[in-house]
């Protein structure tokens, strides 16, 4: 081991999660490159470090630091270098030199315990002099929370995080109730609370332990897509996550309940337990269906007699079913309007459009994703935008369905007389809330979607609740037209969808099933399909070919499938930068999703010469793009999504993508391929049911191909089970409905 003493002089490199820092040490007129982990470094701070000098193939000699020490500046000369490094804005060498002439030995003194006296300085005012102290002492209180918070295991990241929110309040919070970190700061879940909690010394049996704890089970049962939970069900999944006697939590419920963090509701003979915010989003939402739904007196004949004109203007025909789903939009208020792939949902709304149009009134079209939006938009001629940016999100992070990060909301209403949303089943419970909190009393509100579908990824069961309802207008179009008939991936899916054997010959020309016992087997299948077959067969790029899988983990699941995929789909070339962050290897030219909401992420859609003609916020959880650049200088990531929107990741934020050359079926909900192959072998019953291989089939525009085993399909057609969601969003419209 060797000691080293001297001045930070730059910083080259930093990871802020971890602390990890390389740096240029001046010592004794010799710069000395360190590398190590800071739990807090700055320019000209005076550094005392042990280590052991190491030879870098790349980079060269470098001091690679064990243990270090940040001591004060002390004589004059280590206070004139520290003042003019940089590390206080607004002080440069030539100021620093005045400060020190001025004050001498003093100096630091001066600044901590009488900073106006800086204004005897020329070039400073009262002003500057009070900014130079307050630096000075955050820069000094920093390096002393980042050490204390250093103990309780916080990174880096996190812990400047807890300093800017709190600042010297940090010790009281993490003294009294470190469990007010999961509550305040983004980034800090129940369990690095309870982490932070446990070397603090808090108790096993803390209140505000408890209390934390409830809160989280109710979190992580929203992750699930349940609006609340039956008590009993609360009460064990939060003795077995604190190790707390069921018996005492009762009395924690009572108190949050007072406190209205959560609210508890008697439903029949059974308590749910709900967050304060989804028990009053939910009630909300079924008060604002039900005002919606409201019918007008309209001569139906007067309505037929227009769509028999539209039906002769367009050469199109409707069936009884679609006349019906036209007719009812144009009397209420609210409207249903679901069914299979191939019953007309595409043709009955372009009969809207034209109706509505005729009628000279403002129509707008959306949906829950990029994606489905630009096939609504083609299907129709009608420009369609997601539902986020047809309420204008104004990026305000996700904070439980809050509309706060909506400019369009119930002060500035949508302009619109009718406003038609397609799939409806993506929907969760905040989008829902959010939406028509935007939409005003008469305007017709018209929901399209597809019932047997997978439910929303959040919380609720929009569609389903609405249409169990009974209290709101529904039309179930269940005809498949002849065009339809024509393809095997319609017929399948609605044979699926009845629990009928569907024929596996391969003698379709849009539906093949390859049958194969061994995954590695399968996986080589599923790279030649999408490679080398698929893109000829339907004239697609292998980029627009998608893998859809059950499952997250195993054999088969995406996160395997996406680092073999990666490989033979894109792989490593000299010409191609990669990154890797937290495990997951990002490469340039690589397929990714978004896997979170980020209401705060700016996007650009660039013209000629890569000037900025359109801006906007937000990309969302599901949405996939193309890694166009790795600037390792900048630690950016620049990724293409739907419509050209260029958005630049920096290497922190990577976390909130991954590889989409797979993906689940669940992340596939509201989008359409040209392509989409299905690696099958055995999984959990609970997971391989009915609706998801009905929701994964219907994904295909041109060809499904299924690679496998034919008796884990068969099975999958025969088990109905559906994992239970816990809302209540019907029987608060029927509530309501009958008031």
């Amino acid at each position: 081991m060797e000691k080293i003493e001297g001045y930070v002089d730059h910083i080259i490199y930093r990871n802020q999660e971890n602390g990890y820092t390389v740096m240029v040490l001046t010592s004794e007129d010799t710069e000395i490159t360190c590398v190590g982990t800071f739990s807090y470094i700055g320019e000209g701070e005076r550094l005392e470090a042990e280590g052991t000098y190491i030879a870098h193939p790349t980079y060269g000699e470098q001091f690679r630091v064990d243990t270090y020490a940040i001591r004060p500046p002390e004589d004059e000369e280590s206070v004139e270098r520290y003042l003019g490094s940089g590390a206080i804005k607004g002080v440069g060498t030539a100021l620093a030199a005045r400060i020190v002439r001025r004050f001498r030995a003093d100096t630091f003194r001066i600044i901590e315990e009488e900073p106006e006296r800086l204004a005897e300085i020329k070039g400073i005012s009262e002003r500057k002099a009070r900014e130079i102290a307050q630096q000075i002492y955050e820069k000094r209180d920093m390096r002393k929370a980042m050490l204390f918070l250093q103990q309780f295991g916080v990174s880096t990241a996190l812990a400047v995080k807890i300093f800017e929110k709190y600042g010297q309040r940090m010790y009281e919070v993490i003294e009294q109730n470190p469990y007010r970190l999961a509550d305040d700061i983004s980034g800090i879940g129940f369990r690095i609370a309870d982490e932070i909690a446990k070397r603090a010394g808090v108790s096993f049996d803390s209140e505000y332990r408890v209390k934390c704890g409830i809160s989280y089970v109710l979190q992580q049962a929203a992750s699930e897509g349940h609006v609340f939970l039956p008590k009993e069900l609360l009460l064990g999944r939060t003795t077995e996550l604190l190790g707390v006697p069921i018996d005492d939590l009762d009395p924690f419920l009572v108190d949050m309940a007072i406190q209205k963090k959560i609210v508890i509701r008697k439903d029949g003979d059974r308590d749910c337990v709900y967050s304060a915010s989804a028990y009053y989003m939910e009630m909300s939402t079924a008060r604002m269906l039900v005002d919606l739904n409201i019918t007008g007196e309209i001569d139906a004949a007067v309505i037929e007699k227009k769509i028999a004109s539209i039906e002769q203007e367009t050469g199109t025909v409707l069936d009884g079913m679609q006349k019906k789903a036209v007719i009812e939009a144009v009397r209420c208020g609210l409207l249903v309007i679901t069914g299979g792939p191939g019953t007309g949902k595409t043709t009955t709304i372009n009969t809207l459009i034209s109706y509505f149009e005729s009628e000279g009134l403002q129509i707008l079209l959306a949906a829950p994703t990029g994606r489905a939006a630009k096939r609504m938009t083609e299907a129709t001629g009608f420009e369609a935008k997601t539902v986020h940016r047809l309420l204008e999100i104004s990026g305000v992070q996700e904070d439980g369905g809050s509309t706060e990060g909506f400019g369009r909301n119930a002060q500035n209403p949508l302009d619109a007389d009718v406003i038609i949303i397609d799939e409806m089943s993506m929907v969760d419970i905040y989008l829902m809330h959010a939406l028509l909190d935007a939409v005003t009393i008469g305007t017709r509100l018209i929901m399209v979607g597809d019932m047997n579908q997978l439910p929303s990824v959040g919380p609720g069961s929009i569609l389903k609740d609405i249409i169990e309802s009974n209290e709101i207008p529904v039309v179930q179009l269940t005809r498949i037209f002849r065009q339809a008939k024509e393809s095997d991936i319609v017929v399948n899916a609605h044979k699926i969808n009845r629990g009928e054997p569907v024929t596996l010959d391969n003698k379709s020309r849009d539906f093949f099933f390859l049958k194969r016992q061994d995954a590695n087997v399968i996986i080589s299948i599923v790279i030649q399909l999408v490679r080398d077959k698929m893109p000829r067969y339907v004239q697609a790029s292998p980029y627009d070919i998608q893998v859809l899988t059950p499952m997250r983990k195993g054999l088969l699941g995406v996160e395997r499938l996406n680092k073999i995929l990666q490989e033979y789909l894109n792989p490593p070339d000299a010409g191609k930068k990669e990154h890797e962050q937290n495990g997951m290897l990002f490469r340039e030219g690589d397929k990714v999703m978004q896997i979170k909401n980020n209401y705060q992420i700016e996007w650009e859609v660039r013209g000629r010469y890569g000037i900025p003609v359109e801006k906007g916020l937000g990309i969302f959880n599901g949405d996939m793009g193309i890694v166009r650049e790795i600037n390792e200088q900048t630690e950016r990531v620049t990724v293409e999504f739907d419509e050209q929107r260029m958005v630049e990741y920096t290497y922190a934020a990577l976390e909130e993508l991954e590889l989409a050359y797979a993906v689940t079926i669940h992340k596939s909900q509201g989008s359409e391929y040209p392509a989409i192959v299905i690696p099958l072998l055995s999984g959990p019953r609970m997971l391989m049911t009915r609706n998801l291989l009905y929701t994964a089939v219907t994904r295909a525009r041109k060809c499904v191909t299924l690679v496998g085993d034919e008796r884990t399909f068969t099975q999958m057609i025969d088990n109905t089970m559906e994992q239970k969601r816990y809302t209540a969003l019907a029987a608060r419209i029927q509530e309501l409905s009958a008031m």
